[in-house]
């Protein structure tokens, strides 16, 4: 046994060698995972969680999703879980509010947040309002859920950003997340939460994979909704965004930081209720502030956080005034040429970064 001791634990040999390198202490690798996937996972993990959950909307069953975000769904839990609906976004969403006053918790499909302005009334006056028109009595657990903002090719009808049409209406809360671990955790947060919950994905985002933690696989994952994240650290000037221009503010940062500029990025992730303290404590240590977003100039989320900074404590912090980088002020531009001059793009944010910190 000794010398079997002295082989494994105390030798000079090959053997002792493999065992003190610990390979069973290394990371796991990590995961990637498109947003596509992360939110069908969501949708998968919560269905099997809670029976009172379902899935309804424009081909979302027997077709799989028009982007194939459900794909699966309905081959696994059938037509009582998963329902095909008729090409009424009044009716369905009409339906699915009903159900969550009734005490189910639906996710309500729309195939563009551009087209549930046919349903506008039921997301509004009936979801928004009940609970506190009931006194609180009537919650209304539901999620409405689809791609929003501009698309590629697609023109005006279907290139609107309705971030901060529904962050208008007190009773909802809006979600708009970036990648993959933001569409999981906060998908299953909003599946769980008793409020509506505006659930704002991007479709060009959809086939885009990015690194899932080893925390996000768990099914017990969730994103708290009201809590933003910064996605990276800076001294010098904070960059406030959500949904895909985070991705180009963080390519941005990448750039400006060749250059000696150091920019601290924040996704939003939540819209209402906004995280207003972290934009704020990044403020007071940066002291410049630009926000970029892909919806119109006039009233959108730029705008608020405008008004916030100048309301708050971080205003006296401000060394220039706040820039807003957002998309153009006219219908989306079918050519594909002036779509891309129609939404913000990393140049854009170069020049707005440039221009806050008056660097020629």
């Amino acid at each position: 046994m000794a010398a079997l001791r002295r082989l494994f634990c105390g030798g000079k040999g090959p053997v002792s060698v493999c065992v003190h390198r610990n390979f069973h202490r290394s990371p796991p690798a990590s995961l990637q995972m498109t947003v596509r996937d992360a939110l069908n996972q969501a949708m998968d993990e919560e269905l099997e969680r809670d029976e009172k959950v379902f899935l309804l909307g424009e081909e979302v069953a027997q077709y799989d999703g028009a982007y194939k975000v459900s794909r699966g769904l309905w081959k696994k839990y059938g037509d009582k879980r998963v329902m095909d609906t008729p090409i009424s976004e009044m009716g369905f969403a009409g339906i699915a509010v009903g159900a969550a006053m009734a005490g189910l918790r639906p996710i309500c499909e729309f195939m563009t947040f551009n087209f549930s302005m046919q349903a506008i009334d039921q997301v509004i006056n009936s979801a928004a309002k009940t609970h506190y028109m009931s006194a609180g009595l009537v919650p209304v657990p539901i999620v409405f859920r689809g791609p929003n903002g501009a698309s590629a090719g697609v023109a005006a009808q279907h290139s609107q950003c309705f971030a901060a049409w529904y962050a208008h209406c007190p009773g909802l809360k809006v979600v708009s997340p970036w990648n993959a671990e933001d569409a999981k955790g906060l998908l299953k947060a909003a599946i769980r939460d008793n409020n509506p919950v505006v659930f704002l994905e991007n479709e060009l985002l959809y086939g885009v994979p990015f690194e899932l933690s080893e925390e996000a696989q768990s099914k017990d994952f969730v994103v708290p909704i009201g809590k933003a994240k910064i996605e990276r650290q800076g001294s010098q000037i904070t960059l406030v965004s959500h949904s895909r221009p985070v991705g180009h503010c963080i390519e941005a940062a990448n750039v400006l930081a060749k250059e000696g500029i150091d920019c601290e990025v924040i996704n939003l992730r939540t819209i209402r209720p906004m995280d207003i303290e972290t934009i704020e404590q990044s403020v007071i240590k940066t002291n410049h502030l630009v926000t970029v977003e892909g919806g119109w100039p006039q009233f959108g989320v730029g705008a608020e956080i405008c008004a916030k900074i100048m309301e708050g404590p971080a205003f006296n912090y401000l060394d220039s005034p706040v820039v807003r980088v957002t998309g153009a002020d006219v219908p989306m531009p079918y050519a594909k040429i002036l779509e891309d001059n129609c939404v913000p793009q990393v140049k854009d944010i170069i020049l707005a970064v440039k221009k806050t910190l008056n660097i020629v």
